[in-house]
């Protein structure tokens, strides 16, 4: 008994040295999934700061919100009558700046296979009260019956479910007669994924995902039949300012020029300029998906040796590429109680954490007990490859753990 004791002891005391810590660590330990990694290189010495005490509504200060605009239209390959405007609140602002504007004369159907899906769901449901709403749901891993969706009705749906890892996998389900709009929360998918521009008539995101930039600031993206809606449908509810597109049933089209509904950030402005150039000379959107893929490539092969980890995803086909999320598949950890298998991911994040080896991967609070490892283009592949042998040491420390207590 005694000798037992001395083992434990042991093991709990020694638990960091389960087995020998890899030797290669990544350069930078930041796989957060937002806000996200900056650009390789980033300093704030990088960044234009003339503008910084100037008014947002000079010559200069539109200039730079023009050339974010323009520069972000240029690398996503924005169809030339598609606008982009920078609007208040990041993507959930952009979001629910076109569900109050643009809801009401047709049924919606409400796509959610994770958190902020389920966000845009309650919106829909208790905050506008919409009558005639269906909602399609799916658990984490899965998405819902694409198949089933009523294109005669509006349809708001995630392309990449941020805290589920789980994105549609191409648009070929999306009608091309569709008579509602389709509204698309693309905000961990944009700059990673490839978007049909065709089969999508809002789209939003913010720059503190892909672009590595910073919080605050959300994009709304408009086809010509989103501007249709705006133009001919006046919502039924009051409109705050910082929602209204339109003035006297005419959009307001300084918004996609620069003009801002309110006061931006011109730091965070600058920020995303700097974010934007980096990703043009890496070869503009190409480039950033060569990245991204690659990113998941490595997580791929890994995933197929281990034999404690698998993706979240049900399928290849739907495995983010951005907010990659694994489940624990070791039936020692699946015989645990409920609370030590929620503890488990929590441990081996804090343990990678104080090694400085990966910051913020813990699962989302909502998901099923997980890792998530953000494999966006400014995550250096090199270093999503050095990260994935200290997946499986800080397993073995934290099982080790466990197994002693």
């Amino acid at each position: 008994m005694a000798q037992n004791a001395t083992v434990n002891a042991s093991v709990t005391a020694n638990s960091n040295d389960a087995f020998a810590k890899p030797n290669l660590r990544p350069e930078s330990p930041n796989f957060s999934s937002g806000p996200c990694k900056k650009r390789p290189g980033w300093s704030a010495d990088a960044l234009d700061t003339r503008v910084l005490g100037r008014s947002h509504r000079s010559k200069f200060g539109k200039a730079r919100m023009e050339e974010v605009i323009d520069r972000s239209r240029a690398v996503l390959n924005l169809p030339d009558d598609y606008l982009l405007g920078v609007v208040p609140a990041s993507d959930t602002g952009a979001v629910e700046m076109a569900l109050w504007s643009m809801l009401g004369p047709r049924g919606v159907d409400m796509l959610a296979w994770e958190s902020f899906g389920s966000l845009w769901v309650t919106d829909v449901l208790k905050q506008l009260n919409l009558p005639d709403v269906r909602v399609m749901e799916a658990d984490y891993g899965k998405l819902p019956d694409l198949g089933a969706v009523d294109f005669d009705h509006d349809v708001v749906f995630t392309w990449n479910g941020t805290t589920a890892g789980v994105r549609v996998p191409n648009g070929d389900w999306i009608a091309d007669d569709r008579k509602g709009l389709t509204i698309c929360d693309a905000t961990s998918a944009i700059f990673a994924m490839e978007l049909p521009w065709d089969k999508l008539d809002v789209v939003t995101y913010s720059w503190q995902k892909v672009l590595g930039g910073e919080g605050g600031h959300g994009i709304i993206i408009l086809s010509p039949r989103a501007v249709e809606r705006l133009e001919s449908h006046t919502p039924a509810w009051p409109m705050p300012k910082i929602f209204r597109m339109t003035k006297g049933g005419k959009l307001i089209d300084g918004i996609f020029r620069g003009e801002t509904i309110n006061t931006p950030s011109m730091l965070v402005v600058e920020d995303a300029i700097d974010a934007l150039k980096w990703a043009e000379g890496i070869g503009g959107l190409e480039g950033l998906l060569k990245r991204t893929r690659q990113n998941r490539a490595y997580l791929d092969a890994w995933l197929a040796d281990s034999d404690w980890a698998a993706d979240l995803a049900d399928t290849p086909e739907t495995a983010s590429n951005t907010s990659m999320c694994i489940k624990i598949i070791d039936p020692w950890a699946l015989s645990l109680p409920a609370e030590k298998q929620a503890a488990l991911p929590k441990r081996i994040s804090q343990i990678l954490e104080a090694e400085e080896i990966a910051m913020d991967i813990n699962g989302y609070r909502d998901a099923p007990p997980g890792l998530r490892i953000w494999g966006g283009a400014t995550v250096e592949p090199s270093d999503v490859k050095a990260l994935l042998p200290w997946l499986d040491w800080a397993y073995a420390t934290v099982k080790a753990e466990i197994q002693a207590d």
